[in-house]
């Protein structure tokens, strides 16, 4: 067994850090740590603490994260976390031996009974990692007038929170701003309920989330929406973006794209996204959250079981699948509800009886879920709640330990509960009395993709509801009419949150319920303001369905916003004067020559030199690009970092490496090329390599096409018309720039532009050279007002940088996480073919209300052909 002491993460890489690992689990440690940091902090900004410096953020703490046993026949390490004094602690607190008993912490106990020793251990860590670590500083920034905020490490399954910080909802309550953080667009909803509840009970002034990381460069308006969406419904009022990067040089343009600044072509309509989540945050800041529901968290019930895989994975497993399983029910199944700590429970619960108060919550039912154990402190709350009417809910059978000892003394409490399985129908059933909202399609049956909040705020109620999971294409809006059932009778307000509108809901009132139906959008979401009482009186639930479309076949003209780009990532290349070698990727020949110098190759976990003396490489590195054009072509650009140090021919003439401009990002510098001449062009580019030096991709930039044949590139004719498809397959393979399609109308008035399929950031719609509006979320369309005639259309397509610098080198379908060597992939991961994405508007734009005008298209009118055909015989 490997005990160690560690380790808290004070910086991004702690590598670079002398100070980076802290044990905490060790107070004294912590005081130091605070003492040689947050002490410096005030005395250099103190003055502006609870001002222009609101909060101090903590990321990923944690202890020493521990394993189990592979195999339990079978020698292998097994990492513990270890601090001074850990055994005496262990022993004041529980009166027996540490060391005595620790087998039990690696191998089961015979005839299948459960250790309490692991629960004891693992509470003590807990308790211990809270109290040092958590509490402390949470106590710092209190007295020091501000909050602590962050989020610790491995919050979503039970397994990462056991290696990790033991039990994550014990953290939160020391923090001022309790947070999570979501990477990879990933649906953890117990990772936030968990902070939710916590923030619910201790009343703490907000939630945060550090959002938007790890989702890659083609992530568009839509992802930022829905992510932020599902948070803000469970709970999440501050937002901490994945967000702009002071430079693209070097290994920081693979930094967990992508930019939200100025290297990304949409950057400028980013406020769109933001403006909706601060007018929905002024509502869901007010008041205070409405939830009837608790269910008992079942982490120490995971902690019996964390023995070795070969025979207790299983049962892990199990339990990982009930826990977010559960959860999922009731979210999706219209109940939302809290989590309840046992450690913290005794603490926070106000009144035993019912309703269960617990800090600044009150609950009318708590659910039960399966556990191998419960607190005694547990059993006797529910005891007294369920005594005076409360509603305890036992799914599966009454749990067999107490307090980590096998005991009877919860059978009283189960003998006198509700009971249930698993199964989500049997769940919601029972709670159907503590249902406040019901959401059906219009065959009746429950929508179970939408997640909602409640909140109360002085004689009214707000209401928010959202798509709680991505849909599986976004180009298919199938969730069509929904009827909306709220218990009681209600005025309703809508606060659109996309345009700041406010307007009054017509609804239908029946046997004391509210029930408002309307169209229902993959990407929407809807704010409510819930006055106590009838408002206006729905005459019908039908709305007026659009007219024809006119649709637009063909190419029309368009307007590349920058030069077109082809990729210089694959290269001939000539070591200090050697022969040259067969093509290869530069990040692969980079590794190659490092290799050859024996220096580190550039990957995440590979310790650079950061401190090291300036050097001067005296190793050259040539590259030789063979580019093949079907045209000449005028007035080219070579794309390049650092271009003073480089030296560039072009058909075997020197080119000046001076900068007239720069691309994408200021470190990526633009020098001007001779005339590209029809046929074969031989560009070489010379470069210093060193311990310090960073071979990137170059980029060829200028009016020209491309084509890409596999691994190969041709430059061809430049594009000046796009049919609606891919851009990838029509001269713009590496375009990443945005890209403006333009075509005519005759209208009598007002008429609707649709554009159902993209693939980029968002569009922006112009008439007659003025701005119309943004097309980003389904239903797709705007409402366009013009008087009658003909009029100019051009719809801007906002581009991603997926495919000029992206994985392109990555085998599609295959995961990957979006980190730095992420781009160094290896054997069937790797192909030297672009795996290039859909890029471009990518089906015709419909019209309604005005007929397409085109000289050089067709006109395909549907009303003539219609789009649903019923017999094809």
């Amino acid at each position: 067994v490997k005990w160690y002491a560690y380790m808290e993460h004070c910086t991004e890489d702690p590598w670079f850090n002398d100070s980076a690992y802290v044990d905490t689990l060790y107070p004294d440690a912590i005081q130091e740590f605070l003492r040689t940091t947050h002490d410096r902090y005030f005395e250099s900004v103190g003055a502006d603490f609870g001002g222009a410096v609101p909060a101090i953020f903590t990321d990923e703490p944690q202890f020493m994260p521990k394993c189990p046993l592979n195999f339990s026949d079978e020698q292998n390490d097994v990492i513990m976390p270890w601090t001074i004094g850990l055994d005496k602690l262990y022993e004041d607190r529980w009166g027996e031996s540490l060391m005595e008993r620790l087998p039990e912490l690696l191998w089961e106990l015979p005839e299948g009974k459960k250790s309490s020793l692991r629960w004891r251990f693992q509470n003590l860590l807990t308790d211990r990692f809270v109290e040092s670590f958590c509490k402390q500083i949470g106590s710092w920034c209190d007295a020091h007038g501000l909050h602590l905020t962050g989020h610790v490490m491995g919050e979503p399954t039970l397994e990462s929170q056991t290696q990790a910080v033991g039990d994550a909802m014990r953290c939160y309550r020391h923090f001022g701003i309790p947070g999570i953080d979501m990477l990879c667009d990933f649906h953890e909803y117990n990772t936030a309920k968990q902070t939710q509840s916590i923030v619910h009970q201790t009343g703490k002034e907000g939630m945060l989330s550090e959002l938007y990381g790890v989702t890659g460069w083609d992530y568009d308006f839509r992802g930022y929406k829905l992510q932020g969406d599902w948070q803000a419904a469970l709970g999440v009022t501050v937002r901490v973006p994945h967000l702009a990067w002071m430079t693209m040089k070097g290994e920081a343009k693979r930094d967990y794209p992508a930019s939200i600044s100025y290297q990304s072509p949409w950057w400028d309509q980013y406020a769109m996204i933001e403006d909706h989540f601060a007018r929905l945050n002024t509502a869901l800041t007010r008041g205070k959250a409405k939830v009837r529901v608790a269910v008992v968290h079942p982490i120490e019930s995971y902690w019996l079981n964390w023995g070795p895989a070969d025979h207790t994975a299983a049962v892990r497993e199990q339990f990982e699948q009930q826990f977010a399983g559960l959860t999922e029910t009731l979210l999706f199944g219209g109940i939302d509800f809290d989590y309840l700590c046992e450690a913290e429970l005794p603490e926070l619960v106000r009144k035993a009886g019912n309703p269960l108060k617990v800090g600044e919550m009150s609950y009318d039912a708590v659910i039960v879920p399966p556990l191998t154990t419960i607190r005694q402190s547990t059993v006797d709350q529910l005891s007294a709640f369920q005594s005076e009417g409360g509603f305890v809910l036992f799914i599966g059978s009454c749990p067999q330990y107490v307090n980590a000892e096998l005991s009877s003394a919860a059978q009283p409490l189960y003998a006198a509960a509700h009971k249930t399985d698993n199964a989500p129908t049997s769940i919601l059933s029972a709670l159907e009395p503590f249902r406040f909202i019901d959401v059906r399609k219009s065959n009746g049956e429950r929508e179970n993709r939408l997640i909602h909040q409640l909140r109360t705020d002085g004689d009214c109620m707000w209401l928010f509801l959202c798509n709680g999971k991505n849909p599986t294409c976004p180009d298919v809006d199938d969730a069509g009419r929904l009827r909306f059932i709220l218990n009681g009778e209600y005025a309703l307000t809508l606060y659109d949150t996309m345009t700041g509108d406010i307007q009054p809901l017509a609804a239908v009132y029946r046997n004391g319920k509210t029930i408002l139906e309307r169209d229902w959008h993959i990407h929407e979401s809807m704010l409510l303001r819930l006055t106590p009482g009838r408002g206006e009186i729905a005459e019908s639930f039908v709305s007026a369905p659009l007219t024809a479309p006119t649709r637009l076949f063909g190419q029309v003209p368009v307007q590349l916003e920058e030069s077109n780009m082809l990729l210089l990532d694959m290269a001939e290349y000539s070591f200090n004067g050697s022969p040259f070698y067969p093509e290869e990727e530069l990040l692969r020949i980079d590794n190659s020559v490092r290799r050859m110098l024996d220096i580190p190759v550039r990957r995440k976990e590979v310790l650079q030199p950061y401190l090291i003396a300036p050097e001067t490489p005296t190793d050259r590195l040539t590259l030789r690009f063979r580019l093949t054009s079907e045209t000449e072509v005028v007035g080219a650009h070579l794309a390049l970092e650092d271009e003073d140090q480089a030296e560039i021919t072009l058909g075997g003439d020197p080119v000046a490496s001076v900068s007239d401009g720069w691309f994408v990002d200021r470190c990526i510098h633009t020098v001007p090329l001779p005339v590209l001449r029809k046929g074969e062009n031989i560009l070489t580019v010379t470069v210093p390599i060193g311990r310090r030096t960073n071979l990137e991709y170059m980029y060829l930039l200028g009016n020209f096409g491309v084509r890409v044949h596999g691994s190969q590139k041709i430059i061809s004719a430049p594009v000046t018309h796009l049919g609606f498809g891919d851009i990838t397959a029509q001269g713009l393979p590496f375009y990443t720039g945005n890209i403006l399609y333009s075509f005519r109308v005759r209208s009598k008035g007002e008429f609707i532009l649709r554009v159902p399929r993209y693939r980029g950031g968002l569009l922006k719609v112009f008439v007659d050279g003025k701005e119309a509006g943004n097309i980003a979320f389904s239903p797709y369309t705007l409402t366009i007002p013009s008087e009658p005639g003909e009029h100019e259309v051009a719809v801007r397509l906002y581009g991603t940088r997926q495919n000029g610098f992206a994985q392109l080198h990555h085998t599609p379908g295959v995961y990957f996480y979006q980190s730095p060597n992420s781009w160094r992939s290896a054997g069937d991961l790797w192909c030297h073919e672009y795996q290039l994405k859909q890029a471009g508007i990518l089906k015709s734009p419909e019209v309604y209300g005005a007929e397409i005008l085109s000289d050089s298209t067709k006109v395909h009118n549907a009303g003539i052909y219609q789009d649903h055909l019923t017999d094809l015989s």
